[in-house]
């Protein structure tokens, strides 16, 4: 066999079956041994692999070249986020062409003020082959900034501490540490930071105080794990918390931000199945919680008597409206909802009770809140965008009722009157409407003749909402239509709709995704011919079951790093971070 035909023919892996007794059933797996990466076969087997991929798409040069013209093309590689106030600074964070990483900056009073650089990425990434900031506070004096750095793609971060007045760094720094979660007290000297276990879990929280040799004092250790630990500070300033949060479970503890030696109390003790959040305003906690209402129900307490017994109900649970979250202002109180899949805001006055809605001008959308830092203020800052119109960062002043678009993405050469977009629903075999959102190029003959490129993930309760994306253009240009199948598992609908799609019924998952694809179909958007399936991670395993139950509906499957050995996975703790995985998919050795 010549050289090029081992590279036509595709390879195939050997079996080699492995037998393991799980209660009493044997199981065979022949390819478990495709796990073991030193495995000297196992290296000869992928290399085979990338070398038919590499034959077959030798034929696709030109048009990858043209792609990647395209996609770089929309880019404007010089840009620059829209500043955010925060304690009378302006930060904001640019990028410039030729360089990799992003800029970190802020300005002092106003926005004709010096530029001061806070943390340039490309200078600091010059000697690594991988860089990544994580997280970066700055302390409520604005002094001092602490920052978190993987330099070799890990996940395992340190932190550095700045001192912005003469620009260099401490000799403070913090190793091992998880990279997303660290806060300051108000003293402007106490730093508080998480450091993850072996299996890379957010597990302990530290305090730290500014250039102090001793070592940092063990504040809370998580040792369920189910569990996974997070730090954050309220806006009011007033309390720093610490959450302790699994699949179904959550616990809160909080400290008041003007005492960092004291001690983290619990706000209430864990209860399975159960979650909440903590948020605070003057007087009172507000708790969002998910205690008998599974699309939760917003709460509040005295900060003097936070004990369950006093919680008071301010906005009840609705069957057909799930509350994602809230934001809280000196004056205002955010809700942010979600009905038929779609998300909404609902503004709260606190002094008069007060109550509107924003109002969006797609029918088909949605929205992401901004980090807001400012606590007094009536301006709520988010980024609206749809699957035609680019980011739009929006100010929204919460007593006008106004909006003000700060700054809206800039797509080059893009259009959107060209383009629409729309929602259809498909039937699923239990009769349950599965919401689909569409967009395509007018123009369009509704004939089954377009390829459709049908998306979906339908796990952990992620929504998967209608949102833009620029290098989606390059099929939508070449006459795809692009889908998104709302499917069970996901959070879309609420959460009955996630439970709906997991554990005992996750088929629900694969068939509403069959019943996706058959409507489309039926609906003359798309041929089985024509029809590509796609989803990552979780939304891989989808592609896994959907492609051996229904292959006769689709040409291609796009499965992106699929997690599709769930059993094997289970039924390895090792593996980091499948103990915490037991309440999405199941423990198979119970």
């Amino acid at each position: 066999m010549t050289s090029i035909q081992q590279q036509t023919v595709p390879p195939v892996a050997q079996p080699i079956p492995r037998q393991d007794v799980i209660h009493g059933e044997t199981r065979t797996d022949s390819y478990f041994w495709l796990r073991d990466k030193a495995n000297p076969k196992v290296i000869e087997y992928l290399e085979a692999e990338n070398r038919y991929t590499e034959t077959l798409m030798r034929q696709t040069e030109k048009l990858q070249a043209d792609l990647y013209k395209e996609l770089v093309g929309r880019i404007k590689q010089t840009d620059l986020t829209v500043p955010e106030r925060q304690n009378g600074y302006y930060y904001y964070s640019r990028t410039e062409e030729g360089k990799q990483y992003t800029i970190y900056c802020r300005k002092k009073g106003d926005l004709s003020a010096p530029e001061e650089i806070l943390v340039d990425q490309n200078a600091l990434a010059e000697k690594s082959a991988y860089f990544r900031v994580g997280a970066y506070r700055v302390s409520p004096n604005q002094r001092y900034l602490a920052y978190s750095v993987d330099t070799d793609g890990s996940e395992i971060y340190t932190i550095y501490l700045k001192d912005l007045q003469n620009g260099e760094l401490m000799a403070d720094r913090i190793t091992n540490a998880y990279g997303y979660a660290l806060d300051w007290a108000n003293d402007d000297r106490t730093l508080f930071y998480v450091t993850q276990d072996s299996a890379k879990r957010p597990y302990r929280v530290y305090r730290h105080t500014l250039g102090s040799t001793q070592a940092d004092g063990l504040l809370f250790e998580e040792k369920d794990e189910l569990f996974f630990v997070f730090l954050e500070k309220t806006r009011s300033k007033t309390y720093l918390l610490i959450g302790s949060e699994s699949k179904i479970t959550s616990e809160v503890r909080y400290l008041s931000a003007d005492t960092p030696t004291g001690e983290f109390e619990v706000f209430h003790p864990r209860k399975p199945g159960v979650k909440y959040s903590v948020d605070h305003r003057a007087d009172k906690f507000y708790i969002l919680t998910d205690e008998d209402a599974k699309n939760s129900k917003l709460m509040e307490v005295s900060v003097s008597s936070p004990a369950r017994q006093n919680w008071q109900e301010i906005i009840a649970h609705q069957n057909t409206i799930k509350l994602d979250g809230i934001d809280l202002f000196k004056d205002h109180l955010v809700v942010y909802e979600r009905e038929d899949g779609l998300k909404n805001i609902r503004i709260v006055h606190l002094a008069d009770s007060k109550v509107h809605r924003v109002s969006f001008p797609e029918p088909v959308y949605t929205f992401v809140p901004n980090r807001n830092p400012e606590f007094d203020t009536s301006t709520l800052r988010f980024t609206y965008d749809s699957l035609v119109t680019p980011d739009a960062v929006t100010d929204y002043d919460m007593n006008a009722r106004t909006n003000e678009v700060k700054k809206r993405e800039e797509v080059k050469g893009y259009d959107p009157s060209l383009y629409q977009s729309e929602r259809t629903h498909a039937t699923a075999p239990d009769g349950t409407r599965v919401p689909i959102s569409l967009v395509y190029k007018k123009g369009i003959a509704r004939d089954g003749s377009n390829p459709l490129y049908l998306y979906a993930y339908g796990s952990y309760g992620a929504s998967m909402d209608p949102s833009f994306a620029a290098n989606r253009l390059s099929l939508l240009d070449r006459g795809f239509i692009f889908a998104i199948a709302h499917i069970r598992g996901g959070g879309e609908m609420g959460k009955a709709w996630y439970e709906d799609g997991k554990l005992l019924k996750k088929k629900n998952t694969f068939t509403d995704y069959i019943a996706s694809a058959e409507h489309l179909i039926a609906q003359k958007y798309t041929s089985a011919g024509k029809l590509v399936a796609s989803g990552g991670s979780a939304g891989g395993l989808l592609m896994g079951a959907v492609v051996n139950m229904r292959p006769d509906l689709f040409k291609a499957v796009v499965a992106k790093v699929p997690f599709v050995d769930v059993i094997n996975t289970m039924l390895d703790p090792s593996i980091p971070l499948t103990v915490t995985e037991y309440e999405e998919w199941g423990n198979p050795s119970d």
